[in-house]
């Protein structure tokens, strides 16, 4: 089945089944890479994409859940001012080791900065706590957050 979907501001084009994971349209189809492929069940946020906004699992989520949402993935995150801020942010404090989950994590932490502009660190847990980082850089994870916000902390 032909579907069209709005991927980081452009209209994009597949043939899948309605019920394919918004992920493998993502990377298999549209050759969108950024959102990775971690545990397949929407528990570790690899895969995180905003669909008009919002955080999601784009493993779990269906194609056909998305019909004329706009879908945002890292690669296009940073077109907002915020996600701008965060992406700069990871950089100035060097937040990635393996870096595989940082798209996952750099989408969250856009989707709390736009929601909350001022996070106490209880906002950050909360927003974050579904994404796991093996690396466990989850202290320059929060610090970066919080630079982002403009309070300016070090790792």
């Amino acid at each position: 089945m032909g579907i069209t979907i709005n991927v980081n501001g452009k209209a994009r084009s597949a043939e899948v089944d309605p019920d394919t994971p918004l992920l493998w349209v993502l990377r298999d189809q549209l050759g969108v890479l950024g959102p990775k492929y971690g545990c397949g069940v929407g528990l570790c946020g690899a895969c995180t994409v905003h669909v008009d906004g919002t955080p999601v699992r784009a493993c779990s989520t269906p194609v056909e859940a998305v019909g004329g949402g706009q879908v945002v993935t890292i690669e296009g995150v940073g077109q907002s001012e915020v996600g701008a801020r965060v992406q700069k942010a990871w950089m100035e404090l060097d937040v990635a080791q393996c870096g595989y989950c940082q798209p996952g994590q750099i989408m969250s932490a856009t989707a709390l900065l736009t929601a909350n502009p001022a996070p106490t660190d209880e906002d950050i847990d909360a927003a974050m706590g579904g994404n796991l980082c093996r690396c466990a850089t989850y202290v320059r994870i929060r610090a970066a957050i919080k630079r982002a916000a403009g309070q300016s902390q070090e790792a």
